[in-house]
């Protein structure tokens, strides 16, 4: 399709609103994956994560519908989310501040590629659709991408600095779209449109409260075990009368 041809520049206004609609998902993974991080490694955090997470997407765009014709891969995915999102909830240890920074950083970089892979591939197979073999349309769609997804977590950084509430909603996200894996893997689609159309609602809202109920539970013990400990330091550190 060359430039003059209208379907050109309908494959075009496609592929952006693909990347608006599909990349916020990605843009709020990498904000959770960094809200921790020194102010001056964040940009590294986005920059090299994002940049993992762009070169698997080239890999995937051409593996694309292969992979997600392979039965059960969505619902790993899924589970891989489901942990990601409960990890997020987890409350910032008091040693942290003692972990050298670089592991941090490559910690952050690792979760931004690994979720980034798992929640890609509706992406690139619907960039690879809008592009209709195009190749050049295809890379269009991912170059696209990266500034959708950098600017998106910097402004969802932001406001999860000043609304701590929007780390629960973020990881709730993350248990959405994992329901939403499990109902549409290729093992479980057909079933679930012919015998159980609800699920495709009922599954993302339950997954949610999975993560959700699950990471604040969790957090909740880490938090009881470690305060025994700081009373106890603060006793011992209290000068006696």
């Amino acid at each position: 399709m060359g430039f003059d041809n209208p379907q050109f520049w309908i494959a075009v206004m496609q592929i952006i609103a693909i990347d608006i609609v599909l990349g916020g998902d990605n843009a709020v993974v990498i904000a959770l994956a960094c809200r921790r991080l020194p102010e001056h490694q964040r940009k590294l955090g986005i920059f090299w994560g994002v940049f993992g997470a762009i070169i698997l997407r080239v890999v995937l765009i051409f593996f694309a519908l292969s992979l997600l014709a392979i039965p059960y891969l969505k619902i790993v995915g899924a589970a891989l989310l489901l942990w990601i999102g409960i990890k997020l909830l987890q409350p910032e240890s008091e040693g942290d501040h003692e972990i050298d920074a670089s592991t941090t950083l490559i910690g952050a970089i690792k979760t931004i590629i690994v979720a980034d892979a798992v929640m890609s591939l509706d992406n690139v197979i619907a960039i690879a659709g809008a592009a209709k073999d195009e190749i050049g349309l295809v890379i269009f769609g991912l170059v696209i991408s990266v500034p959708i997804i950098v600017w998106g977590s910097q402004l969802v950084m932001r406001v999860m600095d000043r609304y701590p509430i929007t780390i629960v909603i973020g990881a709730g996200l993350l248990g959405w779209i994992a329901g939403d894996m499990v109902v549409t893997d290729v093992a479980t689609k057909e079933w679930v449109n012919t015998q159980a159309k609800y699920l495709h609602w009922i599954a993302p809202i339950v997954a949610a409260l999975t993560v959700i109920v699950t990471g604040k539970a969790l957090a909740a013990r880490q938090q009881a075990k470690v305060k025994p400990v700081i009373d106890l330091v603060d006793d011992d550190t209290t000068p006696k009368q």
